[in-house]
């Protein structure tokens, strides 16, 4: 069974899209060569964007593949087609895989040149999103479900499923809830970088009201995009540190620091780590988030 993980925080702007195919990125490749699934549960879609690019998600649209807008609406009437389930494999795409990506692949983690050992059942995959998912939002009632339903027939395939939520609550809060083995709650330490906290919390709660027993764990907070500027980001630190412990949510040891290398790896479509002219210490820096991550989640 696969470990599904949510990025979450009801507060936008805190990276969430940026960390997750990043991540992805991370646990496919060395040292853990896993196969994992994003799932792009943000109407905004950047993390589809991200790791295919806006080209093929307009491709992918126009040909009518399935989205994870369709899967949502895979019930809903619609003149002209019946309403019938959906195969999930139908809406999933390929991201990453050792054999596609050899020759770029041969260069390792921060330019060891010791040469590349592709595992063949390392892979990315991503169902991606549309801004039209927003339109799933406007008759909500009893598609909460339809997600879990799908990872249910798709998880086997997959070591690890990352799932990038919006920054509102709504429907496809909750299917993200009912999928996740666990949340990862990215902060941006900034003004105001706790005003998405309890917003989540309540969130949580309503969940486990309506659903006893299936709360998704806290797997932790992680400071994004940290500078150290003083005081305003020690000062922020020290509120979110605050109210996680209010709350008995931890926070991560390791925190991924500011590099203007990451919009500049979303515009290429790499990693971070085969961005051109990314640093080594920011390249070394997600690696040791994404190992403390890995260890948290038992990887």
């Amino acid at each position: 069974m696969a470990h599904k993980v949510a990025l979450i925080n009801m507060k936008g702007g805190v990276g969430k899209s940026t960390l997750a195919a990043n991540l992805a990125w991370e646990m496919a490749t060395a040292p853990w060569y896993k196969s994992v699934l994003i799932v792009d549960l943000d109407p905004q879609f950047n993390c589809s964007q991200y790791l295919v690019g806006v080209r093929q998600i307009e491709t992918i649209i126009s040909r009518g593949q399935p989205t994870v807008r369709d899967i949502f609406e895979q019930l809903t009437a619609v003149p002209g087609r019946p309403s019938a389930p959906i195969d999930p494999t139908r809406a999933v795409v390929s991201v990453y895989s050792p054999r596609a990506h050899a020759t770029i692949g041969r260069r390792r983690h921060y330019g060891q040149g010791r040469g590349y050992s592709p595992h063949a059942h390392a892979s990315i995959d991503l169902i991606p999103s549309q801004l039209e998912l927003s339109q799933a939002l406007r008759n909500p009632a009893n598609k909460e479900q339809l997600l879990k339903q799908a990872i249910d027939q798709l998880e086997e395939t997959y070591d690890l499923v990352i799932i990038d939520c919006a920054p509102t609550e709504s429907m496809l809060t909750t299917a993200a809830y009912l999928v996740a083995d666990y949340l990862l709650i990215p902060v941006r330490p900034e003004f105001l970088s706790t005003i998405g906290l309890p917003l989540l919390e309540q969130s949580l709660n309503d969940f486990v009201d309506r659903y006893p027993g299936r709360s998704p764990e806290v797997l932790g907070l992680v400071f994004n995009a940290a500078s150290g500027y003083s005081p305003e980001e020690v000062t922020s630190k020290d509120e979110v540190q605050r109210v996680a412990r209010g709350r008995g949510w931890p926070v991560f040891d390791e925190e991924v620091s500011y590099s203007k290398t990451f919009p500049k790896s979303a515009r290429e479509g790499r990693p971070i780590f085969w961005t051109s002219y990314a640093r080594t210490t920011t390249k070394k820096n997600f690696h040791q988030f994404a190992r403390e991550f890995a260890d948290r989640i038992g990887m």
